[in-house]
């Protein structure tokens, strides 16, 4: 059976100019709404406790089992305001579906698909004030599970807790929407085979963080990984899928293969590129064969993708032997072609003819 959530609402709720003013120039993650969704599970009552109840500090011990053995998951999906003042959701099902693969992975308890799309839902209605209506604005959400039991122990937490967070943000890159150039890492992994890749847990985005600062002191905006056993296979970057648009009309990305995090912007992206005139392809890339394709130009475009950022064209590859400089057409080519036409259906521009999005208020 469905969880019932509670209504409990903030006794301080921020201002409408308050909000307005965040809403001006949000940033990326660094605003935070109201409230938040909560439920509790138990290994002997399961599920239970479902409320959305004003933003508060956690109060876990120091024994919490997610600070010693990092068993925790989370999500990352956005609420839209279209230009009627409606409020949708891009696929909630796909994130929850995605969830409870990831929680498996991590040996925590899966929230049923439908409680975790609800729990979304009744935060965004609660909170619907916040949801910006500036350019290229939403509302990112952040569910997350986290073992919350005291135990020191090396066995799954027999007590979690699950929560939704919400932030009104705009575009991902404070730069706009321009090539970035990538470092791509031939030393350090984010994941090996048989590990954590196809979950989306905390631990394969630390193990991305130290590579990330020296992309940065390389002058590059994002790291790119290959893989863990031949140093030869694309992967994909710290936080982002990535893919290659051909001279031939192909759009190619790494097939997912357990490292790979199976993205939702990816899927989409995948499915909409016959519309462009783009053949979907998911296959093993060699990365040998990027930089040849780059050379001789077989390969046109190439862009990074995901919830937070939506499409970033790539304009250099750079790596220990120099640097390849990726075709970037003046118009954008299919690169900001796809973009526009997966901002279309969320935005509400254009019609939704796979039944992606969600009205939720």
């Amino acid at each position: 059976m469905a969880l019932t959530f509670s209504i409990q609402r903030t006794s301080t709720p921020t201002s409408e100019q308050d909000i307005a003013v965040i809403n001006e120039d949000p940033g990326f993650g660094t605003h935070f709404t109201d409230h938040m969704a909560v439920v509790d599970w138990h290994h002997e009552k399961g599920w239970a406790d479902a409320r959305v109840e004003p933003v508060n500090d956690y109060a876990l011990t120091p024994a919490g089992a997610v600070f010693h053995y990092a068993q925790e998951v989370f999500e990352g999906l956005k609420a839209y305001r279209h230009a009627d003042g409606s409020i949708w959701l891009f696929r909630p099902e796909s994130n929850g579906r995605r969830f409870a693969d990831s929680s498996r992975r991590m040996a925590l308890p899966e929230l049923p698909v439908e409680d975790f799309v609800n729990s979304v839902r009744e935060l965004v209605r609660t909170d619907a004030a916040w949801v910006p209506s500036g350019h290229e604005q939403s509302l990112y959400l952040r569910p997350f599970s986290v073992a919350s039991e005291a135990y020191l122990g090396v066995r799954p937490a027999r007590q979690v807790r699950y929560a939704v967070i919400a932030s009104p943000v705009g575009v991902y890159f404070t730069g706009g929407i321009v090539p970035v150039d990538i470092w791509v890492e031939s030393h350090y992994s984010r994941v090996a085979n048989g590990g954590t890749g196809s979950a989306k847990c905390g631990g394969n985005y630390a193990a991305s963080l130290l590579p990330q600062e020296l992309a940065y002191a390389k002058g590059c905006s994002q790291v790119m990984f290959v893989d863990n056993a031949e140093h030869r296979w694309l992967e994909e970057l710290g936080g982002m899928n990535v893919c290659l648009v051909t001279a031939d009309g192909k759009l190619v990305t790494p097939a997912l293969n357990g490292n790979i995090l199976p993205g939702i912007t990816r899927d989409s992206l995948l499915a909409l590129a016959p519309e462009l005139g783009l053949e979907p392809v998911e296959r093993p890339v060699d990365i040998a064969e990027v930089y040849a394709g780059i050379a001789d130009g077989t390969i046109a475009e190439m862009f990074a993708c995901g919830t937070a950022a939506v499409i970033t064209p790539i304009g250099t590859l750079v790596n220990e032997e120099g640097r390849h400089e990726v075709p970037v057409p003046a118009d954008g080519g299919k690169t900001i072609a796809l973009r526009n036409r997966l901002l279309d259906i969320q935005y509400g521009r254009i019609e939704d003819t796979r039944g992606w999005m969600q009205r939720v208020c």
